[in-house]
């Protein structure tokens, strides 16, 4: 009976060892995870005018990171299946004239990424849902704000403001 009790002392003692380092690495790292903090927002679709009809839901995602990218994630359903769509982060919010324009890093540049995001084109399988993203290489500024998916021929049928 001593020898089982002296194995639990000792099996607890390496275990207590284990937790105080684990608990000490832990505070080590955790200013450094701090500064490496990310920016995250989302949003769920909602269906613009042009999509009344199609059951369209999901969400959108923007992460931007310390390191200066900016990671943009979309899961839609309710599209047509086989169809092939647009997404681009636009830079008002989806009340705001259907989103008004896309977000671009410099206003006066081409309207084509690297200087805007696109996280589409991207194709709905056979259920109707589709996923798209990417990685910019910039931090989005405050200015991007909505994800909009456009339908074949551009129509705006799908909004999701990021807050």
């Amino acid at each position: 009976m001593a020898t089982h009790t002296t194995r639990g002392r000792r099996g607890r003692r390496p275990r207590i060892l284990a937790f105080v380092a684990a608990g000490a690495v832990a505070a080590a790292i955790a200013p450094a995870a701090s500064a490496n903090a990310a920016t995250v927002t989302r949003g769920d679709f909602q269906a613009f005018a042009a999509g009344v009809g199609l059951p369209i839901s999901g969400q959108a995602q923007m992460t931007r990171t310390a390191d200066g990218r900016t990671i943009v994630t979309v899961h839609v359903e309710g599209l047509m299946p086989g169809a092939t769509y647009g997404s681009h982060v636009h830079a008002a919010a989806c009340a705001a004239g259907d989103a008004n324009g896309h977000y671009r890093f410099d206003p006066a540049g081409a309207a084509v990424p690297p200087n805007e995001i696109w996280p589409g084109p991207f194709t709905a399988n056979p259920a109707g849902i589709a996923n798209g993203d990417t990685i910019a290489t910039g931090t989005a500024g405050s200015n991007a704000v909505s994800v909009v998916v456009h339908a074949p021929g551009g129509a705006k049928i799908a909004c999701a403001d990021l807050t």
